[in-house]
């Protein structure tokens, strides 16, 4: 049995939960997501909890089981807290600029890097530092890759868009390989 899939997830007050055929809806105070079913799995919701039991032991089965159960708490994370990602711009020069849903990079190319954001993402920028935010994780950490993909850090000199989380692995020049 799973260790992940096998254990139940709390439903807040004030979130609705709705299995249908091919999805199940989460609705909440943030908005409302939806995430895929796997029909070789069954969900119940009785007393606040949502679980997630197994019809076979197949390979299949047992590899979404876990994943599943994940998806749906990470769905209602999102209607109620919300996800957000940090990234942050190293470099004198780098420079980003926040409009309403279109985000200009400054980051030591020819012209301006425009990124356009979905709807379900928000952003702000406070000096070198960006803040993207929403209720789906998958969406907001799928567009944070994209926009760090723009200027990846480099290990010599750590230049580039990082996660705030992120260690660059730095590197020795090449004189400081010399002895």
């Amino acid at each position: 049995m799973s260790r992940i899939g096998k254990l139940p997830i709390p439903v807040p007050g004030g979130v609705e939960v709705k299995i249908g055929t091919d999805v199940v809806e989460v609705k909440g105070p943030k908005g409302t997501v939806t995430t895929p079913l796997c029909a070789s799995l069954k969900y119940e919701l009785e007393n606040g909890q949502l679980t997630i039991t197994r019809q076979d032991e197949g390979r299949h089965t047992r590899a979404q089981h876990g994943l599943r159960r994940t998806l749906l708490a990470n769905c209602i994370e999102g209607v109620t807290k919300g996800f957000s990602t940090y990234l942050v711009f190293i470099v004198v020069g780098y420079q980003v600029a926040v409009k309403v849903n279109i985000i200009e990079l400054a980051v030591c190319y020819s012209h301006h890097v425009l990124v356009a954001l979905p709807d379900v993402i928000k952003s702000s920028g406070i000096g070198p530092i960006l803040t993207l935010s929403g209720i789906s994780k998958e969406a907001v950490g799928e567009m944070a890759a994209q926009i760090r993909r723009i200027r990846k850090p480099e290990p010599y000199k750590g230049k580039g868009i990082k996660y705030t989380t992120e260690k660059i692995q730095r590197k020795v020049g090449k004189s400081g390989g010399k002895k």
